[in-house]
């Protein structure tokens, strides 16, 4: 199976975890999206989605499926989208398409997160992935200084030449060279640091199932 044929196996079997009547979390990235046109085939029975991107929102609009504010929203049942790695134990490195910061508080509302992800992406040790984080613009220099202490190389990502902006105006370090022994320690080092808005290290709250895409079929990983 191409990769596009597991991401789109894994996205089928998500929809069995959307809690009908009521509102789902979406992600985003390329796993997410076969999620959301999948999740477009039952939009008449869900009450509405909330995104974690622009792109998703316009995405999930697209279908015409309701799309709210997270600050509307008390509760949603789940919260389905992908990782760039995960682990064994349910942690995960996630960022590569820049919406970090919007997915780990759309996640921290969720009840439960279902991620979807090609069985490439398990990983015995996160860290081979460049790991995302998200700055303030001003702080984008210090911050590298001070990542860089931490035993990898810290590199501004760029789009057209130019340092890419999130959805939120600031700007993203892809920290290269990492392995990482202690996701949790280490998600709460990089979160301290003063211009961090997000690192993308799901550890202290990670997965709770993972729908892995393998040649065999769907896994289901619980945590």
């Amino acid at each position: 199976m191409t990769q596009d044929e597991l991401k789109l196996a894994v996205a089928q079997a998500a929809i069995a975890y959307v809690v009908e009547n009521d509102i789902v979390g979406v992600g985003t990235g390329s796993t997410a999206n076969f999620f959301i046109d999948e999740l477009a085939k039952i939009k008449h029975k869900i009450k509405a989605a909330v995104a974690s991107s622009e792109a998703t929102a316009a995405r999930l609009r697209g279908h015409g499926i309701t799309v709210l504010d997270l600050n509307d929203v008390v509760s949603m049942p789940v919260y389905i989208d992908g990782a760039d790695e995960i682990t064994p134990q349910g942690a995960m490195i996630k960022g590569g398409g820049a919406a970090l910061t919007r997915e780990k508080i759309v996640a921290s509302v969720a009840g439960k997160f279902i991620c979807i992800a090609d069985g490439s992406k398990l990983v015995d040790k996160l860290g081979g992935f460049p790991l995302p984080v998200e700055v303030i613009p001003m702080s984008h220099a210090v911050v590298t200084r001070k990542l860089n202490a931490l035993g990898g190389e810290a590199r501004l990502r760029l789009k057209d030449g130019q340092p890419l902006l999130t959805d939120n105006g600031n700007m993203i370090l892809d920290i290269h060279g990492l392995q990482i022994a202690d996701p949790v320690a280490l998600e709460a080092t990089i979160n301290n640091i003063v211009g961090v808005v997000t690192v993308g290290l799901f550890a202290q709250q990670g997965a709770n199932v993972c729908l892995l895409g393998t040649s065999e079929g769907v896994k289901t990983l619980q945590f």
